[in-house]
């Protein structure tokens, strides 16, 4: 069985090589995002395309990877926006993903980047090492007794809720299915415009969908207090950012994190420093001193990365073997 990886690092070679010991499929590295430019290079005998977030399995590159005899699209990942469901399900193939891989890794690293806007620590820390001790501008806020608005209580918003209960924040989500154990721990579920109106931080922990394409605009910013903070690990669509430029340059967001970009896919996971960056948007984002930007890494731990690896392989293994696996992994079959 030969497996066909797309967008693959080299971290995804060393995990997927080592937990591949126990399947023995043959598996091939391209370091290029599939779509129409490189879909041809499949080779024939090649039975499952294993894709990341930035790949575009349109309905032409999915028509090319059937008639080349793939049977499985395995989505090392928890979205799916990036794939042609219908065009796929036509085809008949069968489609498996990664629902949840570490989501502790997600929920934390937005809580590291909370932390380093409020505190500066980044700018502190380059501070300090040119001798700079100087407390002037990094002036932060206290987290404890702050209302925190989290939209999506999957299992990555569950884990962020729960952490920033330790913190002592009082905590109000929207979701369209209600947690019954968060609302035991004190979490409040709200209407969508209520947590905008009362929250002085938003995290955005829900998938992109054609309903909440630009969830974050001019109208709901406008719903929020002035001074908000938003953090975004989930996706880039979420937010329309020619709108938060103009909401940052006027005041109303006070802070922004984001790990992912609308149009990452020609940027991250890339080494640009020697390169002219045309995206104008993303340039002006980082401009602003009080954005922090982050590649994409927010799943990028240990764990996670040997979980995706793990759930991936079995995944492909039990459908190949006509069974399927007990964690909700299979979209299409």
């Amino acid at each position: 069985m030969k497996i066909a990886f797309f967008s693959a690092k080299p971290y995804d070679k060393t995990f997927f090589n080592k937990y591949n010991e126990a399947h023995g499929f043959e598996l091939e590295f391209w370091e290029t995002h599939l779509g129409p430019h490189v879909v041809n290079a499949i080779t024939e005998g090649t039975e499952v395309v294993c894709v990341f977030v930035n790949d575009k399995l349109t309905a032409e590159v999915i028509d090319i990877m059937a008639a080349k005899g793939v049977k499985i699209i395995a989505l090392r990942c928890a979205g799916f926006n990036n794939v042609n469901l219908d065009r796929a399900k036509e085809h008949g193939i069968r489609i498996c993903r990664v629902p949840a891989y570490s989501p502790e890794a997600v929920a934390e690293h937005a809580v590291a980047m909370l932390l380093t806007l409020n505190r500066k620590t980044h700018k502190a820390y380059n501070r300090v090492r040119e001798q700079n001790f100087s407390l002037n501008g990094l002036l932060g806020f206290n987290l404890h007794g702050r209302t925190v608005g989290v939209i999506g209580t999957g299992k990555i918003g569950k884990a962020f809720c729960k952490i920033m209960l330790g913190f002592g924040c009082k905590i109000l989500a929207y979701d369209i299915f209600e947690d019954e154990t968060l609302k035991k721990d004190g979490v409040q579920y709200l209407p969508f415009v209520e947590v905008l109106n009362q929250s002085d931080i938003l995290s955005l922990h829900c998938p992109l969908t054609i309903e909440n394409h630009y969830l974050i605009n001019e109208s709901t910013i406008t719903k929020m207090k002035k001074g908000v903070t938003i953090i975004n690990t989930s996706r880039g669509g979420l937010l329309n950012t020619h709108d938060v430029i103009q909401a940052l340059k006027a005041g109303h967001i006070a802070y922004l994190g984001i790990d992912v970009y609308e149009q990452e896919e020609k940027l991250f996971f890339k080494d640009l420093s020697a390169s002219i960056i045309e995206n104008d948007e993303i340039q002006r984002l980082m401009s602003f001193p009080n954005v922090l930007v982050t590649g994409h890494q927010a799943f990028f731990t240990e764990e996670a990365l040997s979980q995706i690896a793990s759930i991936t392989l079995n995944s492909i293994d039990h459908l190949i073997n006509g069974s399927l696996p007990t964690d909700q992994s299979v979209l299409l079959v």
